[in-house]
């Protein structure tokens, strides 16, 4: 399955295990994306995007938008969308 990369990882507040993304890509609900990084590799699908604390359906190249993630990850983690 090839991968694209969409976004850097820019936060994490652990508190409500949400990730803050830069996106150099567009990123919808319902897709599976991969985050990987020095100590970090996993797949999820995006169950909802927030932008300023509003759910939207997708993020765009260039928004900062925070996702609901099921693991730790660290600023500068790299986002991929599968294709």
């Amino acid at each position: 399955m090839k991968e694209k990369k969409i976004g850097t990882i820019s936060g994490y507040f652990s508190h409500v295990g949400v990730a803050a993304i830069k996106l150099s890509g567009k990123l919808k609900v319902g897709e599976r994306i991969h985050i990987k990084g020095f100590t970090t590799d996993f797949e999820q699908e995006v169950d909802s995007i927030q932008i300023h604390k509003e759910d939207v359906s997708e993020g765009k190249k260039g928004d900062h938008i925070g996702i609901k993630i099921i693991e730790k990850v660290r600023p500068n983690d790299k986002v991929f969308l599968f294709d």
